[in-house]
């Protein structure tokens, strides 16, 4: 039977590549220059430090920016609160999400079923593997998904017949 999996994953060497950009922006800018500003890549997470909280913006800023242009939904992307030392070094994460959590895999099983289109959806950890007698079905659910606004950017792979 044709089917498909519903996934929520970014690309990680797309993600490596805004980083290197970032970085190369970073090295060549004037109010950056003798300042200790870093961005590091640690596995699904963007670690910055600057020397303030006005430095820490304007870093976040060229990151978010280098990942937007990489066709990377900002979706995937949760920035978490920056910490400030008290002598003004200032800190921030920023997490990619991979997968697909529980209460968001089943709300798309949710909306996939409320389409009344004859197709099965199981949830398979942190993805949805979605089944049909019809390629149209499938493809219907697909463009269907596509249309409406989830939480997370979502992703079809493993499409079989």
């Amino acid at each position: 039977m044709p089917s498909f999996d519903i996934v929520s994953r970014v690309n990680p060497m797309e993600i490596e590549n805004a980083i290197n950009q970032a970085r190369k922006e970073l090295a060549n800018r004037f109010d950056f220059k003798g300042s200790p500003a870093e961005i590091v890549l640690e596995k699904n997470e963007i670690r910055l430090s600057a020397q303030d909280a006005f430095k820490l913006k304007a870093l976040e800023e060229i990151t978010i920016g280098k990942i937007a242009k990489r066709s990377i939904s900002l979706k995937s992307v949760e920035r978490k609160d920056p910490q400030i030392s008290p002598l003004g070094h200032a800190r921030q994460v920023i997490v990619i999400k991979q997968g697909l959590e529980p209460t968001v895999a089943k709300e798309v099983s949710a909306f996939v079923r409320d389409l009344k289109l004859k197709v099965t959806v199981q949830i398979q950890g942190d993805e949805l593997r979605v089944t049909g007698k019809s390629r149209d079905d499938l493809q219907n659910v697909i463009a269907a998904v596509r249309g409406h606004d989830f939480p997370v950017a979502l992703n079809f792979v493993n499409f079989r017949d």
